[in-house]
């Protein structure tokens, strides 16, 4: 077997009770690396047309890769895929840190693919290589902290780590997401409601193996390699380290791009009552880092007394500060991590949380949502009581929380005002305003599982300059630094590492780290058309689902009306400027990849 891989996967039959080790088929590895890319390639082979999302047949992987739980810095990860979200009705793709997937290796799979639905509620433990699905019924109900030390005691093995779900998840809530280490989330499309509908509480993972490693020495340099360029690096250096990812909040806001009351301004007048300095000099009290990181961008926080009182959690992260601050015009941190906290406890996407929220504030804000619909919740902007209540009444469904548990889309079309819902293919955008930043409008319009950032963070280039400064205010060449980006991306998440790395690694590095972790002799451009094929392969599934041009755009809002305030004043969106080209450089049609491309890519 090829160096890096365990070479098991671990399939689960929960409709009969079936657990099967199949053999990882080194020929697939090298095609799709592992972690997104392998349970991409996973989801085409047993795809159906017309499923429920929230039926047996749809088919969840949790998948790592070759790096996975190695000694290159930020190995702590793991990707989720769902052969159909239950938010956008699309795949669905989310990615988590923590300690889980590395312990996942440990214990001795490189995946676990899961079909079928129990009819009672059970959990899954591998441990050693041992899997085994016990019963979960006296932990149904609970919410994901709960749940955690729940089955550490039951399993008595305190050193596992356990991927859950909460209420919201349970009720099927469908921007319920996977929380695993109390604080880690795979947040985005909806997984956790899958794992709901499927009666599955939890994965607990634990095991004293390790990952086998073709090139030894040669990985030690990449490793001694990768920590300079970290070191040296000052965003990975110092302003993740010092600030977390909150240290953005005034970056982005100085620039015009910061999303404000429903995407209606790009420009947060009280940003600096939310950002990372004021963070760390109110409400920190620790930091957190994820396994093998040595960046340490998490952040512990606690809010000693109040309504909003947390005795502690971890962030708000950049994301979560915008979807529950800025977006819902409320400017204090108690509320947000607050909110954060809830979202942790009850199993929920912060970014698709916080802006559904936003939607209803402004769609209550224009007329058109009764108060009598909102059993008593006076979603205004700037009602922090309110943004707070509502998170946990969405979980559990109750009163008006049962229109929100819709997520945007649904919600705004029914209230009859679809171009209020900020979102593209139905998932929530996140914290970044397109019309401030032409690139990022082009990856959020063209992103596989919807408004994406991380699928092509050309954040990296327009904004903070690396690896080099763009104009963020031009479409010239824009639509080649978004394909790049989008498929280096499908590298780093078929790897799988951090993003976060790749403010100081590039091409070569993992180039140079995939060769000496798994032996294989492949170039840069080898290695780059790997992640252009598992980007191709995401949008080949997504066709199926009817996918095409006319699902490659962004909110009307976004594109007609100008930015009111702030650096970026003037400015829309001009994505039809960036779509065509976008469309030839990659060699599809109408959002389609062609033909030729697909016999290209060996997809075909």
């Amino acid at each position: 077997m090829l160096g890096g891989y365990i070479g098991t996967i671990l399939e689960v039959d929960l409709t009969r009770g079936r657990l099967t080790d199949i053999q990882l088929d080194e020929n697939i590895a090298e095609m799709f690396i592992g972690g997104k890319g392998l349970a991409l390639k996973m989801i085409y082979d047993r795809f159906k047309p017309d499923i429920d999302p929230l039926g047996p047949d749809n088919t969840i992987v949790f998948a790592t890769g070759p790096a996975t739980g190695t000694t290159y810095p930020t190995s702590g990860r793991y990707h989720v895929i769902t052969m159909r979200s239950p938010l956008t009705s699309l795949l669905g793709s989310a990615n988590s840190g923590g300690k889980w997937g590395p312990y996942l290796k440990f214990a001795g799979y490189d995946a676990v693919i899961i079909s079928g639905a129990s009819d009672t509620p059970v959990y899954l433990g591998i441990i050693d290589g041992k899997a085994e699905l016990m019963d979960a019924s006296g932990i149904w109900g609970m919410n994901t902290f709960s749940t955690t030390d729940t089955i550490l005691k039951m399993l008595d093995q305190p050193k596992a780590s356990v991927a859950c779900i909460g209420p919201a998840g349970e009720n099927k809530v469908p921007m319920a997401c996977i929380i695993n280490d109390n604080f880690r989330a795979a947040g985005r499309c909806g997984a956790g409601a899958v794992m709901g509908s499927k009666n599955l509480k939890a994965i607990a993972v634990y095991g004293t193996g390790k990952v086998p490693i073709a090139r030894p020495d040669a990985l030690k340099q990449d490793v001694r390699t990768a920590l300079g360029k970290i070191k040296e690096n000052g965003v990975t250096s110092e302003g993740l380290p010092i600030y977390g990812t909150a240290v953005l909040v005034n970056t982005i806001n100085d620039h015009g791009g910061y999303p404000t009351r429903n995407f209606q301004d790009g420009y947060f007048p009280e940003a600096d009552r939310q950002n990372g300095p004021t963070l760390s000099d109110t409400y920190l009290i620790g930091k957190k880092a994820c396994w093998g990181c040595p960046i340490g961008c998490g952040r512990v926080s606690k809010v000693s007394d109040g309504a909003f009182s947390v005795s502690k959690s971890e962030g708000p992260e950049y994301e979560t500060i915008f979807a529950f601050g800025s977006d819902c015009g409320i400017a204090d941190l108690e509320p947000i991590i607050k909110a954060n906290y809830l979202c942790n406890e009850l199993g929920l996407d912060t970014i698709s949380m916080g802006t559904t929220i936003a939607c209803a504030m402004e769609l209550v804000e224009k007329g058109n949502i009764p108060s009598s619909v909102l059993s008593g919740l006076d979603l205004a902007f700037g009602n922090a009581e309110a943004m707070v209540e509502a998170v946990w009444r969405t979980a559990y469904r109750a009163g008006f929380g049962a229109e929100l548990a819709h997520g945007s889309r649904k919600m705004a079309i029914k209230f009859q005002q679809p171009d209020l819902s900020m979102s593209v293919k139905g998932l929530e955008l996140p914290a970044y305003d397109p019309r401030a930043i032409q690139g990022i409008g082009l990856n959020f319009a063209t992103a596989n599982r919807g408004g994406c950032h991380v699928s092509g963070y050309m954040i990296a280039p327009e904004i903070t300059g690396l690896p080099e400064k763009l104009d963020p205010y031009t479409t010239s060449n824009k639509a080649q630094w978004t394909i790049t980006f989008q498929d280096f991306t499908s590298v780093v998440n078929s790897s799988v590492v951090c993003l976060f790395n790749t403010f100081a690694l590039g091409l070569p590095d993992y180039t140079s780290m995939l060769s000496s972790i798994t032996g294989w002799d492949k170039d840069e451009s080898d290695v780059l058309t790997i992640g252009e094929r598992v980007t191709n392969l995401e949008r080949l599934i997504n066709n199926r689902y009817g996918v095409d041009e006319k699902d490659d755009t962004l909110p009307k809002r976004l594109l007609k009306e100008p930015i009111s305030s702030g650096a970026s004043k003037g400015k829309v969106s001009h994505l039809s400027e960036m779509l065509p080209e976008y469309y030839t450089l990659r060699g599809w049609e109408n959002g389609k990849p062609t033909n030729s491309k697909l016999k290209e890519l060996g997809l075909l």
